[in-house]
């Protein structure tokens, strides 16, 4: 262990931060855009159009924006089809390769719509609480998984996320058969894949879980496909159509997944070079932060800014903040760490439990940096 982080150590304070903790800064931008030119000039400028995730961050965005009387884009619109897996793989209707059987998708707007693959190799649209068995991908193998427990398809979905990569994608014939062989031990016809129908989302793809509409909104009136905040409504959200002229809010991301196998020195020298440092979980918000971006990892573990010295024997960040929240995985971070040959140094898990374990710090892994200054 250097010597300097020694020393920093013992400058802490013994005391816990626990202040509000945001993963990106909003900034508002006075111009008059659709809802798409807005996407491209946060894009260009910033992150992406604003996500807003909870009450904290829209309190954030609330400040950012001056003029109470406007109303501003965010980054939430009306979806479609897509794969669970966030891989970069997007279904495209009309576009993407799919194997629906005649008439489907049927569901009506608003139903839960997810994907089963039938014993003919077609496509249809269930609801998601219905149970049927299941196929998983392993994407470090390449591999499908057939569960043959009946699950919903919601079940199904956090069944392969903790023990494979996620539910099926299907992208090509050669796949759509390939799963179709694996599958022909089932016991039921049908079986859940990882197509699902979200009715709104973020820009960058991720999920909508927070919703802040005002009375009677969405009502999607006239191709209503966009959102809206209102300030002049406590922040409440409209659904507008995007080819109106709105000034509009970007976020500037303050996490950033580097997918370079680094040791966790070279890391923690990368992140310093051209950010500000690795990773400090210190709360349980940023823990949910790092829940959304560490999925898109290549490797199975992630670097975070946490160290262990075994000449005093404890766990720290290389940050300077105190260990207050942890959440290791079982048999980690209890003390007596093996040091032979080199330090310990802590990583996440990219995906399932997404709990921190103990590693030799001259293995190879993504990691996490952040942005901002604490």
């Amino acid at each position: 262990m250097d010597q300097k982080w020694i020393s920093v150590f013992f400058l802490l304070s013994a005391v816990c931060d626990v202040s509000t903790y945001a993963p990106h800064r909003y900034h508002f931008v006075d111009e008059r855009k659709t809802w798409t030119e807005a996407q491209s000039y946060c894009r260009q400028n910033f992150t992406d159009l604003a996500t807003i995730n909870n009450m904290d961050e829209l309190k954030k965005l609330n400040e950012a924006v001056k003029d109470k009387s406007v109303m501003v884009w965010i980054g939430l619109k009306k979806a479609t089809w897509q794969w669970s897996l966030q891989d970069g793989t997007v279904y495209r209707e009309g576009q993407s390769y799919n194997s629906w059987n005649t008439g489907e998708p049927s569901s009506k707007p608003g139903e839960e719509m997810c994907g089963q693959l039938s014993g003919d190799g077609s496509w249809n649209d269930d609801d998601c609480n219905h149970l049927f068995p299941f196929v998983c991908f392993e994407g470090k193998n390449s591999t499908y998984i057939l569960i043959k427990e009946a699950k919903s398809w919601y079940d199904a979905q956090s069944y392969c996320r903790e023990r494979y990569t996620d539910l099926v994608s299907v992208r090509s014939q050669t796949e759509n058969q390939q799963i179709l062989d694996s599958a022909k031990t089932s016991v039921n016809d049908s079986l859940w894949i990882g197509l699902f129908y979200n009715s709104w989302k973020w820009a960058d793809q991720s999920a909508s879980l927070f919703r802040y509409w005002a009375s009677a909104q969405p009502d999607n009136c006239g191709n209503q496909n966009c959102t809206a905040v209102f300030m002049a409504e406590q922040g409440r959200w409209h659904d507008m159509n995007g080819n109106s002229q709105l000034p509009f809010v970007c976020h500037e991301s303050q996490l950033i997944l580097i997918n370079q196998n680094l040791t966790w020195r070279e890391a923690l020298r990368y992140c310093r070079d051209n950010h500000v440092d690795l990773l400090s979980v210190h709360s349980e918000e940023i823990q949910l932060w790092v829940k959304e971006v560490s999925p898109k990892a290549s490797t199975e573990l992630v670097w975070l800014g946490l160290r262990h010295t075994c000449t005093q024997d404890f766990w720290y960040w290389v940050s300077g903040f105190s260990i207050c929240y942890e959440n290791w995985a079982p048999g980690n971070g209890t003390g007596g760490e093996d040091c032979s040959p080199v330090e310990r140094t802590g990583a996440v898990q990219a995906r399932g439990g997404q709990q921190w374990v103990s590693l030799p710090e001259d293995q190879k892994l993504n990691f996490i940096c952040t942005t901002y200054e604490d």
